[in-house]
């Protein structure tokens, strides 16, 4: 199979979205043991997306999604260790514990959360790409959000001013065509959801979610595009997960024969059947990253089982900017 990415490209995309797979597998069953709490939502089916993001994108590029983020956190170089931590609740993790699943957050890698509210992230994503046109730099932001946040008013509101600014922004609808649990088909009229840029005169396109190669090929566009000061592209990203909405959520409102036939599209299988038929690695090296993989997945949950709770002074902190006004002695 011949290819326009190279050996180091498709071995990056393997490792990273074996990783993440590994990661949001053993988070399931942590989660079925009660080590981790509250609302939990996994990523798996879906890593293609993040991985080619990740290879058209630079370090110093922006990220913003929603309460889906494990998978695009650790993409985004947040270390396992405080994914899991952050998911146990514990001082250690990316947010001190204090946000779990729905809230990882990384000034560092700038990874500007994990956002719990339906489509609050698609107005945060554009100032934070007015933040970077301000100053006068060419780094973009990259806006995630689902197919149930396309429905929002924010999404209209935001898309008017990012194209009378010209934002930096890439606004990614990561369609998995059930948001909550209803279907695409059952909540809208129009089912592209790219053609929501067309009343914008925004550039907008469909992509192939479960290929990091059409998903590269697309950011790579759209970031060329914001770095020229030429504004937002919508991406409507067609993926699909292959576990409910949430932990809770048993997916009844699909077919085993639709998720099937979606599993044969996994795009980790697809990579590594494109670094077997180009001879990218041997078994043992294949291997060898298989290994990595579980290793670092085990040391997470080592890392989150020994790590300390939150002291009880950490509920007034970082809430102000300010020392909080409202103790009493």
């Amino acid at each position: 199979m011949a290819t326009t990415f190279g050996k180091e490209t498709y071995l990056y995309w393997y490792e990273i979205m074996l990783l993440q797979r590994k990661f949001e597998e053993k988070t399931g069953q942590l989660y079925g043991m009660q080590k981790i709490r509250g609302f939990c939502h996994l990523y798996i089916g879906q890593e293609a997306v993040s991985a080619g993001c990740m290879t058209a994108i630079r370090e110093d590029d922006n990220m913003i999604t929603a309460y889906r983020d494990h998978g695009l956190a650790i993409a985004k170089g947040i270390s396992s260790r405080e994914c899991m931590a952050e998911l146990y609740g514990k001082a250690t993790g990316c947010t001190k514990g204090k946000g779990g699943s729905m809230h990882f957050f990384s000034k560092e890698k700038k990874f500007f959360g994990g956002h719990g509210i339906v489509g609050g992230q698609i107005g945060l994503g554009a100032g934070i790409a007015f933040a970077e046109q301000y100053n006068g730099s060419d780094a973009v932001t990259l806006c995630f959000f689902g197919d149930g946040a396309a429905r929002q008013g924010m999404l209209h509101e935001t898309f008017n001013m990012a194209m009378t600014w010209k934002l930096p922004v890439i606004f990614i609808c990561e369609n998995n065509y059930y948001a909550m649990g209803t279907s695409v088909e059952r909540t809208s009229n129009v089912l592209d959801i790219y053609k929501f840029a067309d009343a914008y005169d925004m550039p907008g396109d469909s992509v192939d979610g479960m290929k990091p190669e059409t998903v590269h090929e697309a950011i790579d566009r759209a970031a060329r595009r914001a770095r020229d000061g030429e504004g937002p592209t919508l991406l409507e990203i067609k993926t699909y997960r292959y576990k409910g909405h949430s932990m809770s959520d048993p997916a009844k409102y699909r077919t085993k024969e639709e998720l099937e036939e979606y599993k044969e599209k996994d795009p980790i299988e697809h990579v590594l059947k494109v670094i077997r038929e180009n001879t990218f690695a041997t078994e043992e090296e294949i291997e060898a990253i298989n290994e990595k993989v579980k290793l670092i997945v085990d040391d997470a949950v080592e890392f989150a089982e020994n790590s300390p709770f939150p002291d009880v002074s950490e509920v007034y902190k970082d809430i102000y900017s300010e020392e909080y006004p409202f103790i009493m002695d």
